[in-house]
C-alpha cells in the first residue's frame, strides 16, 4: 500500500465497514464476518450499521500484522459540521453544497433530535447546522442541552434553520443558545457566509 491510496479522508473518529473494506482492499463482507467472530471491535447504530473507532481498527491491524499507514490514523484538523434536518433532501443540498464549496469539511447528518444529540457527542462538530423543528427533541431543546454540556459540546458553534418564523423567532431561538439563525429558503451565499463566519 501507498499513501495514494487514500485520496478521499476517512471519517473521524468512526468507521464504517466500507471504511475498513477499503484499506484492507477485501469487501465489506469479509469485514462483517471479523465483527461477527469478535475479531474487529465494533459496534451497531439503531439503524443497524457497524461503526468502528480508529483506535479499535489499529489494534486490529498490529494484532494481525498488517501494514499500518501513519497518515490514515493522523488527526486532519478538518473542519467538522453536521447537518441537523428531518427533510433528506435539505440535507442532501446542503452536504452537496458544503462539500462543493470546500472538499476539507467533513460532514455527518442527523434526521431526528435524539440521533442529533447523539452524533453530537460522538462527532464532536466544529458547526451543528440545525433545522429547529425536528422530531422526537425540538431544536431549541437540542441547543439548550448541547449549552449545558459543558466538557462535550459547550464548543460547538449552532447555525439553527427554519421555515417556521411565526413559531420560532430569532430571538427565541438566539436565547436557547445558537449562534446564528436563517430562515428557509436561504440562497447558497447566504447560508456559506454564515458557515464561514461561523468556523472562523
Amino acid at each position: 500500500m501507498t499513501k495514494k491510496t487514500f485520496i478521499n479522508p476517512i471519517p473521524d473518529p468512526l468507521l464504517t465497514t466500507g471504511d475498513i473494506a477499503r484499506y484492507c482492499h477485501t469487501t465489506v463482507m469479509q469485514v462483517n464476518r471479523w465483527i461477527k467472530n469478535k475479531e474487529l471491535k465494533a459496534f451497531r447504530y439503531p439503524g443497524g450499521h457497524y461503526r468502528i473507532i480508529k483506535e479499535e481498527f489499529r489494534s486490529f491491524l498490529q494484532r494481525n500484522d498488517m501494514p499500518i499507514v501513519e497518515e490514515y490514523f493522523e488527526e486532519k484538523g478538518r473542519k467538522k459540521i453536521l447537518i441537523a434536518d428531518d427533510d433528506p433532501s435539505v440535507v442532501d443540498a446542503i452536504r452537496h453544497l458544503l462539500v462543493k464549496q470546500n472538499e476539507e469539511y467533513q460532514v455527518e447528518t442527523a434526521f431526528d433530535g435524539y440521533e442529533t444529540l447523539i452524533k453530537a457527542g460522538d462527532f464532536k462538530p466544529d458547526l451543528l447546522i440545525l433545522d429547529i423543528r425536528m422530531p422526537k427533541i425540538d431544536g431549541l431543546e437540542i441547543c439548550r442541552r448541547l449549552r449545558e454540556d459543558k466538557n462535550i459540546t459547550s464548543g460547538i458553534k449552532i447555525l439553527a434553520i427554519t421555515g417556521h418564523s411565526e413559531a420560532y423567532d430569532r430571538d427565541m431561538v438566539m436565547d436557547s443558545g445558537a449562534n446564528d439563525y436563517l430562515l428557509k429558503p436561504f440562497d447558497t451565499k447566504t447560508i456559506m457566509a454564515s458557515v464561514e463566519k461561523l468556523l472562523q
